[in-house]
C-alpha cells in the first residue's frame, strides 16, 4: 500500500472528529494529497461520496477538502466540483430566498474580507433596510425581524468554512464564557488590543490566522446592544435542538 492510500485511510477515519488537534490532521493530510493529479481525485470522490449520505453530518474534513479543490488550478476538478456541489455543502436556506452563493463563494477562496462586507449587506437586507434608505446600519430592534433560518444559514456558512474558527455561534460561546463582559470578549476576539479599538479595515485580520471569534465584524461604535440581541436571537436555541439530535 502507498503513501497516498494510507492517507486516505487515515483521513477517513478520523473524518467527523471535531477537535483541534484533529483538524490539524485532517488539513495535514488533505495537504499532503493535494499535492498530487491522483491524490486530488480521491479527495474529490470522497467529499461527493460524504455529501451523497446524507446521514452523515457535515465536518470540516469536508470543507478543507472543498476549499482545495475549489481554489485548485486544475479545471477539470474545479468543473467537477461545481457540478456536485453547486452552491458547497452547507444547505443555502432562506426565509426571503435571498442567494447566500456569493457569500459561499467569498469564504470558499479565503476572500473574509469580501465575506464580510456581504454578511452586513444581508443582515441590512433581511432587516428590511433596502439600498435607499438613509439608515445603513443595524438597531437592536431590528435583530428580531431577522427570520431564524437566515441567521443560521450565515452563520453555519462562516464556521464551515473557517473550519470552526468564525461564526456569530463561535462570538456567542466567547460572550457567554465570559459572562456577557463585553471588554473581555473584545479582547478575546481581537477587536481590541491593549484597551484600544482597532481601525476598520486594515487593523483587522482577514485570514485563518485571526483569533477565535475575529469575523465576522460588528461595528461596536454604536453600542453593545445590537450584538447583545443578535447573541439572545430565538436563532440559538433552535441551533441548539437541530445539533442535539
Amino acid at each position: 500500500m502507498n503513501d497516498t492510500n494510507k492517507d486516505l485511510i487515515h483521513l477517513k477515519k478520523i473524518a467527523d472528529l471535531t477537535d483541534l488537534s484533529s483538524i490539524k490532521q485532517q488539513t495535514d493530510l488533505i495537504n499532503r494529497l493535494s499535492q498530487s493529479c491522483d491524490g486530488l481525485m480521491m479527495l474529490l470522490e470522497l467529499l461527493i461520496k460524504r455529501q451523497t449520505q446524507k446521514s452523515l453530518k457535515i465536518s470540516y474534513t469536508d470543507s478543507i477538502i472543498l476549499k482545495y479543490i475549489y481554489n485548485c488550478k486544475i479545471d477539470t476538478f474545479k468543473k467537477k466540483l461545481n457540478h456536485y456541489l453547486a452552491q458547497g455543502i452547507v444547505e443555502l436556506d432562506s426565509e426571503h430566498n435571498i442567494d447566500y452563493t456569493p457569500l459561499y463563494q467569498s469564504l470558499a477562496s479565503n476572500n473574509f474580507k469580501n465575506a464580510n462586507k456581504l454578511t452586513q449587506k444581508y443582515l441590512n437586507k433581511l432587516a428590511q433596510l433596502n439600498q435607499d434608505n438613509k439608515r445603513q446600519w443595524l438597531y437592536f430592534t431590528d435583530i428580531f425581524n431577522i427570520p431564524n433560518k437566515d441567521i443560521i444559514t450565515i452563520d453555519r456558512l462562516w464556521n464551515i468554512y473557517s473550519f470552526g474558527k468564525f461564526g456569530f455561534s463561535i462570538q456567542r460561546k466567547i460572550w457567554l464564557y465570559h459572562n456577557k463582559d463585553w471588554e473581555k470578549f473584545w479582547h478575546t476576539i481581537g477587536w481590541k488590543v491593549n484597551k484600544k479599538n482597532l481601525r476598520y479595515p486594515h487593523e483587522f485580520i482577514w485570514n485563518n490566522n485571526a483569533p477565535l471569534g475575529h469575523l465576522p465584524l460588528f461595528n461596536q461604535i454604536r453600542g453593545v446592544q445590537v450584538l447583545a440581541s443578535l447573541y439572545i436571537h430565538p436563532a440559538w436555541e433552535i441551533e441548539k435542538s437541530v445539533i442535539n439530535n
